[in-house]
């Protein structure tokens, strides 16, 4: 794994809790016990039932979309478009609404 000082690998603190949290797989369930073990920090969830549970929780999130129009708009990749494009290909779940927002914001 590549190591990147602007990402902190953490375990859950009290683990126990994620088995607690039984809708959602364990790495969404782990996402969520961490954020709220880190009140204000960010995470990256797309399962629509890990969404709910953090909008309803406050919890700061993003989307795999949102990083790439994040990555595009700092200068990391050239478009957007090409790298969804692929995530669909891999089965990657994304309505058409919000991929025509992310390229409406991406300017594509």
């Amino acid at each position: 794994m590549t190591n990147y000082d602007w990402i902190e690998v953490r375990a859950v603190r009290m683990p126990a809790v994620v088995t607690l949290i039984t809708d959602l797989g364990a790495g969404g369930a782990q996402v969520l016990a961490l954020a709220l073990e880190v009140p204000g920090s960010p995470v990256l969830l797309d399962d629509r039932v890990a969404r709910a549970v953090a909008n309803m929780r406050h919890i700061r999130m993003t989307g795999t979309a949102g990083i790439l129009l994040k990555a595009k708009q700092e200068g990391h990749i050239p478009a957007v478009a090409p790298l969804l494009e692929r995530l669909l290909q891999l089965d990657f779940r994304l309505s058409n609404a919000v991929q025509a927002g992310i390229l409406k914001l991406a300017q594509e």
